[in-house]
């Protein structure tokens, strides 16, 4: 099971979700998160303005995320904007395990108002005990990836 720095944000769209996520992660997973917001409800914020500290977070320090909205597509394209993030969409356990031994993703996104509580919890489970294979191949392909950060800047 991942053990490292581990951070979660959402917008209100994936409020319930993450709140639900944190109590999964801290006290059935036994793991430690950083809830980086929001705090509450409000039902005019906006994702970037939580998901992108959040990025920013990860790419710098290291360590994985969650972020969670409606339909997990805008949290998963704002992260996949900062410079070192691999944010892929986790929308079925398959999915999960792969995105982490193929694709080295740092960033879980979350679909809120697609995934049950359950499949969200077991999402993120599978997720978070996936080791990245380091195949040769995948190494390869994340080296061309990893090109088109410095190529945009």
């Amino acid at each position: 099971m991942y053990t490292g720095p581990l951070s979660i944000a959402s917008d209100h769209g994936g409020y319930k979700l993450k709140k639900r996520l944190v109590r999964f992660i801290e006290n059935e997973l036994k793991g430690e998160v950083e809830d980086m917001g929001p705090h509450e409800y409000e039902e005019t914020d906006d994702y970037p303005d939580y998901v992108v500290p959040l990025a920013e977070k990860v790419s710098s320090e290291g360590g994985r995320g969650i972020v969670i909205c409606r339909n997990g597509i805008g949290v998963c394209i704002t992260t996949n904007k900062v410079h070192g993030i691999r944010c892929g969409i986790g929308y079925n356990i398959d999915v999960a395990e792969s995105m982490m031994k193929d694709d080295n993703t740092n960033i879980l996104a979350l679909a809120a108002d697609h995934l049950s509580e359950d499949h969200a919890m077991a999402v993120v489970k599978k997720w978070l005990e996936t080791k990245f294979s380091e195949a040769e191949r995948h190494v390869r392909r994340l080296t061309k990836v990893a090109a088109l950060d410095v190529q945009k800047e």
